[in-house]
């Protein structure tokens, strides 16, 4: 579905029929308000986010603008709901999985929890240095761990735009089937940060309840980015009409 300037996936996860081994290089992203605000200014993050194979809406917002621009009700996809569907297909078919990113500790932890849940799945994993940019050598590091493991399916956790654009910018030299930039999955996952209940999701409530765990880190996307993507929505709407 076109919404907003972007091609947004507009089914449910279980109608994305993926044949894991017959992939190559598929990237499946996630877009939200604060990300398509991001990526008016970011040309390089605006492509990544363009050229993914599947960009799902993970955000009240993205479900909000369909509705009101497009007439169409769709479901909003969070990373954590795309992590969740790729390990359970991982787990079914015995295949590789790769995390990049986040600390050696959360990395310690997802390990320990994939083997109680996903005992079929072989995981590996790079924690890479802490820095806005990684450097030359950096890169090369990161890209061999990956290529040596040689993965099925790729997880990069290093938040919004630095993954995105980082698995953009490396893409033709990483060796994966799938992969997907999933942020703070890693650490809901690893049990870091608690997530909303069910209930709360539904009620397109999960934006306040992590901004109630997270307010230093999410004051400007919930108070600067949601504005703004709330007034470029309807300014779409009258333009299409």
């Amino acid at each position: 579905m076109k919404l907003m300037g972007y091609e947004v996936y507009d089914k449910t996860l279980d109608k994305l029929n993926l044949d894991i081994k017959k992939l190559n290089r598929f990237i499946i992203n996630t877009i939200n308000p604060h990300s398509y605000v991001v990526a008016k200014d970011d040309e390089l993050f605006q492509k990544a986010l363009k050229r993914s194979d599947v960009l799902v809406p993970d955000g009240s917002g993205i479900v909000l603008a369909a509705k009101f621009i497009n007439g169409k009700r769709i479901q909003k996809i969070a990373g954590a709901d795309v992590h969740k569907f790729l390990l359970e297909k991982a787990n079914k078919e015995s295949i590789k999985v790769f995390y990049m990113g986040s600390s050696q500790k959360t990395l310690d932890k997802i390990k320990e929890k994939l083997k109680k849940e996903y005992p079929n799945i072989q995981a590996g994993f790079y924690s890479p240095p802490f820095k806005p940019e990684f450097d030359e050598e950096d890169n090369k590091k990161i890209i061999e761990a990956i290529n040596n493991f040689n993965p099925d399916i790729l997880f990069v956790g290093m938040t919004a735009p630095k993954q995105e654009k980082w698995l953009y910018t490396h893409k033709e030299k990483i060796n994966f089937k799938v992969a997907s930039c999933i942020g703070a999955v890693f650490d809901f996952y690893a049990g870091n940060v608690k997530r909303p209940p069910e209930y709360i999701i539904n009620l397109h409530l999960e934006w306040l309840f992590r901004f109630i765990q997270e307010p230093k880190r999410l004051w400007r996307r919930n108070f600067i980015s949601t504005p703004l993507f709330l007034w470029d929505m309807i300014k779409y709407k009258f333009k299409k009409s």
